[in-house]
């Protein structure tokens, strides 16, 4: 018996000494085979008082649901679970396990289990039929584990990162994560401004003296939070979102432009199709090898097509020099070249002038965004990563 109690213990990975294992057999449940392993949850002293003589008086059976590698074959431990009267004080309890929390037929290691697959990209169905569970079980571990963020309000990383996601119910939620070791601070459900200046204020303030930058989009309310929050920090503007800024104007006044030519014209299918072109950096287009496009019926380059395509308008070419020179710039971390690019003088459109003037606005948090090297590139993907697995569970509640 004790042979078998150890190997038993041993493939289910349960290290309770008072849980004994006595046999185990197949058995048909539902119209499904199950393992069913028999075992005793023995009570060698009272809980109250520590008497090591207790008054032994039945069992409790109860089918605890187990984890197991064969999803076909589900696993139940039914374990007896004894019920004792101390000889001293005079008390009634029933053993408890580890194993499994009291008044619950669901294993603590099936939970975490379950805990693990709902930060991957599964919907609650498959989770619950692989894991032996219902539905409604999937979504009380995750309810359970909702909290579980940062409850201290005594530290405050030195690094944060700002940004906001679509969550449940197309509501735009706010979130927080170390901008070094890339884990989640807080998320909140509400992302405006009052909302968050009151929950950052139940820091104390050397916690929120700690905080030294601040990354964030171009969201305005951001920054006012951060100067209110935080003495210290410094504003860091996501290069990202720079860029894409001002690839957005540029492709606008692309777009603009082609259509004051003829559809019929080369200018117009220089400008249209290969429109992907415009957008990439210099340094990274075709120079060597042409080839033939029968939208305007020649053999070019990358850098040919594009050179030609800006030469059709002057204000198009100080825009795309513009961007390039930018995106360079943010590259080498030069702020002495970006803060002469934002003055500049040159035609450049009216939508790319009104960029540059946004980040003229924001000119001491544009230029440390290109000098440090802290990001919201890891936000982004934690946000990537929520949206695909409410896309795929159909919306977590």
């Amino acid at each position: 018996m004790s042979s078998l109690n150890n190997c038993i213990k041993f493939a289910l990975d349960i290290k309770d000494k008072n849980i004994v294992f006595k046999s185990f057999f197949y058995k048909m449940v539902q119209m499904k085979k199950h393992k069913i392993y028999e075992a005793e949850l023995i009570q060698p002293a009272c809980p109250c008082c520590g008497s090591l003589d207790p008054l032994h008086n039945g069992n409790l059976i109860t089918n605890i649901h187990y984890l197991t590698a064969n999803a076909s074959h589900p696993v139940i431990i039914r374990l007896a679970k004894q019920r004792v009267k101390c000889r001293d004080c005079n008390r009634w309890s029933m053993a408890q396990s580890e194993l499994v929390n009291k008044y619950c037929s669901i294993s603590n290691a099936s939970k975490l289990k379950v805990l693990s697959a709902l930060t991957e990209d599964s919907s609650m169905t498959s989770i619950a039929r692989e894991n032996n569970v219902s539905v409604n079980t999937v979504q009380r571990v995750l309810g359970s584990c909702s909290h579980h963020f940062l409850d201290s309000y005594e530290y405050l990383p030195a690094h944060l990162a700002f940004d906001e996601f679509k969550g449940v119910d197309r509501q735009l939620h706010f979130i927080c994560l170390n901008g070094d070791n890339h884990q989640v601070v807080q998320i909140l459900r509400i992302r405006y401004k009052k909302t968050l200046l009151k929950y950052f204020g139940r820091f104390s303030p050397q916690a929120r003296a700690n905080v030294k930058t601040v990354t964030m989009d171009l969201n305005f309310y951001y920054q006012d939070i951060v100067r209110a929050c935080f003495p210290n920090a410094q504003i860091v503007i996501d290069c990202f979102h720079m860029i894409q800024m001002l690839t957005r104007s540029f492709n606008s006044l692309r777009v603009r432009t082609m259509k004051t030519f003829d559809k019929k014209s080369r200018e117009y299918q220089l400008l249209k199709s290969p429109w992907k072109l415009y957008l990439k950096k210099y340094d990274e287009l075709e120079k060597i090898h042409p080839r033939y496009n029968w939208h305007y019926k020649d053999c070019l380059t990358q850098v040919q097509v594009v050179m030609e395509g800006i030469g059709a308008n002057t204000t198009l070419e100080n825009s795309y020099n513009l961007m390039q020179s930018f995106i360079k710039a943010i590259e080498d971390g030069d702020t002495q070249k970006i803060e002469s690019l934002i003055a500049s003088k040159d035609s450049i459109g009216a939508l790319m002038h009104k960029t540059l003037l946004t980040f003229k606005h924001n000119l001491t948090a544009v230029l440390n965004g290109a000098a440090l090297p802290y990001s919201n590139g890891c936000l982004e993907g934690f946000n990537r990563k929520i949206k695909q697995i409410e896309r795929t569970a159909f919306g977590y509640s």
